[in-house]
């Protein structure tokens, strides 16, 4: 138990640090995103620039702060996203009977056959681009991970006796959903969607780095990488600090998924573990 506390712990400090960083972000920045008088190319250390400033003249720590507040919304709005839709459509088809669950079913393989990243692009390119429309597509394309989860939860709930008693008893669907399906499978899916928050945050920076997410001057993490592509070796802070924060914040989280699977449900057996 102590190291599955540990687990979490760890998990949540990392991602602690990056929702302090973007919630600081809110009420104070170093200087203005749009400030450009730092001079182009400043290396880190100068006063009043930590971490120097890019091509533009503007100061990276201002940057830095602002793409974790972007990382941060762009997690929480899909995996919001995708578990109102996949929820939804998982129970949905977990009632299903006949052809009609298997068509749900075979749609639903369809769909997760296809990369969350590619699925988001078809999305985001029939759109103007934006951090709303990267979260929009990205938050659809997960949904379908985890309305199949949920279709299988839900489904092996409704075969269990206690379902079957309550239906006997007059209980109609809703009543089902909130008092038997939901506190069954709550848990298995709060460490999903943890895990697909990290996945979100990735997807979101790709998007950002192919120029399909937050247009400029939002300063995604994504978008500050592909800049500091043509500067890497004159100022590498602008892609070292930002990769970096990326993956702290994207390890977090999995260790959180990690510390609730074993809290939540300690009798799962994990891939590496000794049972």
């Amino acid at each position: 138990m102590t190291r599955r506390r540990a687990t979490l712990a760890a998990g949540i400090a990392l991602a602690g640090l990056i929702a302090l960083i973007a919630l600081v972000s809110f009420v104070w920045l170093p200087h203005p995103l749009s400030d450009t008088s730092g001079g182009r190319l400043v290396p880190p250390g100068t006063d009043g620039y930590p971490l120097g400033t890019d091509r533009l003249g503007r100061d990276l720590v201002t940057q830095v702060m602002i793409g974790a507040r972007i990382a941060l919304a762009s997690g929480l709005g899909a995996v919001a996203i995708a578990a109102v839709l996949g929820v939804a459509c998982g129970i949905a088809a977990a009632f299903a009977r006949g052809w009609l669950n298997d068509t749900i079913a075979a749609f639903l393989d369809i769909l997760i056959a296809f990369p969350t990243l590619l699925v988001a692009m078809l999305i985001v390119a029939a759109q103007p681009a934006s951090l709303g429309t990267a979260i929009l597509a990205i938050g659809i394309a997960q949904s379908a991970i985890i309305a199949r989860l949920t279709r299988i939860l839900a489904g092996r709930v409704l075969e269990a006796d206690f379902v079957t008693a309550a239906r006997a008893a007059g209980t109609r669907w809703p009543g089902l959903v909130v008092g038997h399906i939901l506190p069954n499978v709550w848990t298995t899916l709060a460490v999903s969607l943890a895990l697909q928050f990290g996945l979100a945050v990735l997807a979101e920076a790709s998007l950002s780095y192919l120029g399909l997410g937050a247009p400029p001057p939002n300063a995604s993490w994504g978008r500050l990488l592909q800049e500091a592509q043509q500067t890497v070796l004159v100022q590498p802070a602008g892609a070292i600090v930002p990769g970096i924060l990326l993956i702290v914040l994207v390890v977090g989280v999995n260790l959180i998924a990690d510390g609730l699977r074993d809290v939540l449900d300690p009798g799962t057996p994990r891939v590496g573990r000794a049972s």
